[in-house]
């Protein structure tokens, strides 16, 4: 089987000749390894080996975002000035809202070594910020969405993947917002505060999700942000009610429209996975393993494999620190705990990519052996 064809039955649940096997965002078409830019880490040599790898022989997930007046989901969408500097070799990005009688700021930096944005500030600090950004106006819902980028991938990948459409939730957008404790106890002290925060992301959410849904059907989802409101930071009650309560439309709208929903969330599974699994999602990833996660993938697939695709289970910290043959000890179980019994479907995929410029000769033969293992056991 072809990686498109292995992939779709997999989503639909049909027998495949081997688990697919994903490297999650490294895929082999959106790393550019000849842009010198500074801030492009694939451009060092050491990417390459790794790039190739996942173009010539993994089954590969290109996410996309879907663009609508040219923007992505954004909760400062047309709120924010926005000045970018560099500062000590690092790109800071700095963001000014005027609400009320304030002046609200947020500050990210960049470095060219790493592939991650750090927050610096976060724009609402407390409670009374918070109500100044829910008097802006809301954003207008936008025309048409743009597919071209969807449709564009798919083109590109032909035969050699499918293209996922990635959406943060509405607690996603909210988190983007704060510092993370500040949320907790925001959460905590006025539920009904951050409700209504919620409600105005989800208020262009979900009508661009169904719009999305219905130009490009029957596609893999990715919705990303549940983990904000998981254990232990937040309890299984709050879950259900900032996370479950405004998620769950989104995956019936997805699937209203032939498409496959997919849960992301980091960390702690066992107190919320029967939650996660009543929103009606077909998919679920990274299931991470102890001791980052609670939970073993065998214990999912008992519980809820015939409804989702388990995508999972390794760690990249695992990638890139274990020896290659103790990692394959964990590639093994993951096939083995990913396959027993009945199921929906199993993807074997990392939690992450590595971040760093250099790939280290460890990481590449780790990664090397993931692809080995999958094309033995098939």
């Amino acid at each position: 089987m072809r990686p498109r064809e292995r992939l779709m039955a997999t989503l639909r649940g049909e027998a495949v000749d081997r688990p697919a096997v994903c490297f999650y965002e490294i895929n082999g078409l959106d790393e550019d390894l000849d842009d010198p830019d500074p801030f492009n880490v694939h451009n060092h040599p050491s990417w390459r080996p790794l790039v190739e790898l996942a173009r010539e022989r993994t089954d590969r997930i290109v996410m996309r975002g879907v663009l609508f007046d040219g923007v992505l989901p954004d909760p400062l969408e047309g709120l924010a000035e926005v000045e970018t500097r560099l500062e000590d070799g690092s790109r800071i990005v700095q963001q000014s809202v005027r609400a009320a009688d304030r002046v609200l700021l947020a500050r990210t930096r960049r470095d060219p070594e790493v592939n991650t944005v750090w927050h610096l500030e976060h724009l609402l600090k407390g409670p009374e910020d918070l109500r100044a950004f829910l008097e802006l106006p809301e954003p207008e819902l936008g025309d048409a969405p743009d597919t071209s980028g969807v449709l564009g991938a798919e083109r590109e990948l032909g035969d050699g993947g499918i293209v996922m459409i990635d959406t943060p939730d509405p607690i996603c957008l909210a988190a983007s917002l704060f510092d993370f404790g500040e949320l907790t106890i925001l959460a905590m002290t006025e539920p009904e505060l951050l409700h209504r925060l919620l409600e105005r992301f989800a208020a262009t959410l979900l009508p661009r999700t169904e719009a999305v849904a219905r130009a490009l059907p029957g596609r893999l989802w990715r919705i990303y942000g549940p983990e904000y409101g998981s254990p232990p930071y937040m309890s299984p009650a709050m879950f259900r009610d900032f996370v479950v309560r405004y998620d769950r439309p989104m995956v019936e709208a997805i699937q209203r429209h032939g498409g496959y929903a997919r849960i992301h969330s980091h960390g702690r599974l066992r107190d919320i996975l029967d939650d996660i699994a009543s929103t009606g999602c077909t998919g679920l990833d990274p299931i991470e393993p102890p001791p980052q996660g609670d939970v073993e993938l065998e214990w999912v697939r008992e519980r809820h494999g015939r409804q989702m695709v388990l995508f999972g289970n390794l760690e990249v910290s695992d990638i890139e620190s274990l020896p290659t043959a103790e990692f394959e000890r964990r590639i093994d179980r993951a096939l083995r705990e990913g396959t027993a019994g009945e199921g929906r479907g199993f993807v074997l995929m990392p939690s992450a990519c590595p971040c760093g410029r250099e790939v280290s000769a460890l990481t590449q033969a780790n990664y090397e052996r993931m692809v080995e293992r999958v094309e033995r056991f098939g």
